[in-house]
């Protein structure tokens, strides 16, 4: 298979033979600049003959090509999408962004597949200037897309790459020659060279241009910006107001006006998609070009914008300076009540554990429920004491008080009906209602966990975090069949991401459906492949089904990304015992046992190797060392006790069977049958009548001998 192209350097000056060929550079329009540029190419054609595959990923469509939206049906609506700012309390993970990449991965696949490309070659140009959103996707694109039906092509400048993409390209990429810019061309003048820099959009390398922009007057500049960023805004697309439209207004006739709206506008638009890489940069931005004095408002929400991007993305520490700089700036009452809640959420959620402090965390947000309950507006006041409130509940879920914290949502939820219109704050009823929920699940109260759980899906039946949660509710409560359907709606509303398919292989696995959680775990691996639990997983089942030479694969690529593990190295010498590979099994085994001398299934198959070629000896030490990890199991005392009869250990092996016999989940009728030969032969057979009629009045169980590597 060819593998994708990586070109560092400049594109050929007669182009190069792709489909589609987007630049990538952020300051053009932001977030998935290049993802999004190669959507607003395939996707009118692929709506107009494939609508069905198009409507399979609109999420992701329309969160990288906002412009496409009006052209093709929208995506569904949850309450956080649909919250007004000063409603919205609920913010996507970070990692979000990983679901739209593998969304749109896979429609671009798909595009290809039905379009017929042998294969669809996209070109991505300035890649090590693009957002990390792009990067991210670039990374995802280049390993899940094979090569002779989708072939990237990856241009650089030299500049640097986030590890994932670098990784990717190293892997599955071909570097190209590099081919060196040509040099000269004509003469331009310098009114030429600083319109040509302008008209760049902030993505010019070029010298000349760069010195005629420094050495213009800065009126002309100002002027050349203002009329740059209205030319771009006739366009009506709003992913240029990402990019090219804000940088234009930072440096156009008013920067600390239309510059920092624009900036602030950005990061609401990103912060509220989750793009916060962006919103940290828009942030930071704007704080440099207002005045802290006369445009207080303006700095305060810049400001946070900023900081609650880094916290989502866990750079706690960095962002909590600038709450405290915020609290010692100014006297706002709103101001001070929002910034404690966020130190408070900081001590008690997002800081790593060393840094928490949850009485301090509990300092803060009681004093931010003064402030609110002072609030002179009859409704922010009761919004915000019971958004405040939440606030102290999940302190008091941290400090282990759960009925406390549970008392202080039922509140929440009992003012908001009381003194808000029901229209209004619709988003964070439904926060409050979940967190009742994850509160009675705390509490093992499963079935009014269960009840709020299905309360908020009506409330916000497009929401599929909510469908994952009630999932995990319903398995505790026995319900396997309900908690699957539940991750099936899930999965029909989100853009895909892993845990959803885990938690739905585990729970097929249950039902005993293994071709389904196979091919789910296959899926989670295929998404993130550096998600070991579904890799070993997957494998286990491989060979619980006898499909050895398709758990290959996975075992080798595993431990490619994880070298020396141990679970892998086991399932390695797994594999070669069944190649009657012995030699090389027990180098496994014990490569595995030495980077984790307590695996007990590592224990177990070793001794399985061991009794297998005579050595009674040996597999009795491994599995003594088994028992002492994990001293109830009873496969393992039955293997003990069976290599102990084997060996002519009676009494040994009566001890062995009789103690697997009081473990839950143990084969009495064979244990009982084993135990009674072992009794004759020391000569005790009123013993060994009473183990052969125990054993027939049970259920059958047959003599043959135990699979000693137990359970993987």
């Amino acid at each position: 298979m060819t593998a994708h192209q990586w070109r560092i350097g400049p594109a050929p000056v007669d182009g190069e033979q792709v489909d589609v060929a987007v630049d990538c550079h952020r300051g053009l329009r932001g977030p998935y600049t290049g993802l999004g540029g190669a959507l607003r190419r395939v996707v009118p054609e692929a709506y107009g003959r494939w609508p069905d595959l198009v409507q399979r990923h609109l999420t992701e469509i329309l969160s990288a090509a906002p412009e496409l939206r009006g052209t093709i049906d929208a995506a569904p609506e949850t309450l956080t999408s649909l919250a007004v700012p000063e409603e919205r309390t609920r913010i996507y993970p970070a990692n979000r962004t990983r679901r739209l990449a593998h969304g749109a991965t896979e429609f671009l696949t798909g595009y290809a597949a039905r379009a017929g490309h042998r294969p669809l070659r996209l070109a991505f140009d300035r890649v090590d200037e693009a957002d990390p959103t792009d990067q991210e996707f670039l990374a995802i694109f280049l390993r899940r897309a094979r090569p002779d039906a989708v072939r990237v092509l990856i241009g650089t400048a030299g500049g640097t790459l986030e590890p994932e993409l670098t990784a990717a390209l190293d892997r599955y990429a071909d570097r190209l020659p590099e081919l060196t810019r040509p040099v000269g061309g004509a003469e331009r003048d310098p009114k030429e060279l600083l319109r040509a820099y302008v008209d760049a959009d902030g993505t010019s390398t070029d010298p000349a241009e760069a010195a005629a922009y420094r050495q213009a007057d800065p009126k002309i500049r100002a002027a050349l910006h203002d009329a740059r960023a209205a030319l771009l805004r006739e366009r009506d697309e709003w992913s240029l107001e990402l990019g090219a439209i804000p940088w234009h207004l930072e440096r156009g006739s008013d920067p600390a006006g239309a510059g920092a709206e624009a900036l602030y506008e950005a990061a609401r638009h990103c912060g509220a998609m989750g793009y916060y890489h962006a919103v940290i940069d828009y942030g930071t931005r704007g704080r440099a070009i207002v005045d802290p004095d006369t445009q207080m408002e303006r700095f305060w929400l810049l400001s946070t914008r900023a900081s609650s991007a880094m916290v989502v993305l866990g750079r706690t520490v960095e962002a909590e300076p600038t709450y405290l700089d915020l609290r010692s700036r100014y006297a706002e009452p709103e101001l001070q009540m929002s910034t404690g809640y966020a130190l408070a959420m900081l001590y008690t959620r997002f800081h790593p554990d060393e840094l928490k402090d949850h009485h301090l965390a509990r300092g803060y947000i009681n004093n931010s429920i003064a402030i609110a309950s002072l609030l002179p507006d009859v409704e922010k006041r009761a919004f915000h004491s019971v958004f405040q409130n939440n606030g102290l509940a999940l302190i008091e879920m941290r400090l282990g008080r759960v009925a406390a914290a549970l008392r202080l949502v039922d509140e929440g939820l009992e003012r908001l009906d009381r003194e808000l219109p029901g229209d209004k704050h619709r988003l964070h009823r439904s926060v409050l209602v979940h967190n009742r929920g994850k509160a009675y699940l705390a509490l093992g109260r499963l079935d009014e966990a269960l009840t709020d759980l299905s309360k908020v899906i009506e409330l916000d039946p497009n929401y599929a975090d909510y469908y994952f949660d009630r999932a995990d509710v319903r398995r505790r409560l026995g319900d396997l069949a309900g908690a699957v359907t539940d991750c099936d709606t899930a999965i029909s509303l989100s853009p895909p991401f892993f845990e959803l398919y885990y938690n739905r292989a585990d729970l097929k696995a249950e039902l005993g459906d293994l071709v389904g959680a196979i091919a789910d775990f296959a899926y989670v691996v295929e998404l993130e492949p550096d998600q070991l639990d579904a890799r070993v997983n997957l494998v286990s089942l491989l060979l619980d089904e006898g499909a050895l030479d398709a758990a290959r694969q996975p075992v080798e690529e595993g431990l490619f990304r994880h070298p020396g593990d141990a679970r892998l190295l086991h399932l390695r010498g797994v594999l070669a015992v069944a190649d009657g590979a012995e030699v090389d099994a027990r180098r496994y085994l014990d490569e595995a046992l030495a980077a984790d001398p307590a695996l007990v299934a590592a224990l177990a198959s070793r001794a399985a190797l061991a009794f297998d070629g005579g050595d009674h000896e040996r597999a009795l030490a491994d599995l003594t060392v088994a028992l002492a990890v994990d001293a109830a199991n009873p496969d393992l005392l039955y293997n003990r006790g069976f290599v102990n009869e084997a060996a002519g250990r009676w009494a040994e092996a009566v001890a062995d069977y009789s103690r697997a016999l009081e473990a839950p989940g143990a084969d009495r009728a064979e244990l009982l049958g084993r135990r009674a030969r072992c009794h004759a032969e020391l000569g005790d057979t009123a013993a060994a009548e009473a183990d052969r009629a125990a054993s027939v009045a049970g259920q059958p169980g047959g003599a043959g001998q135990p699979d000693l590597a137990g359970a993987r």
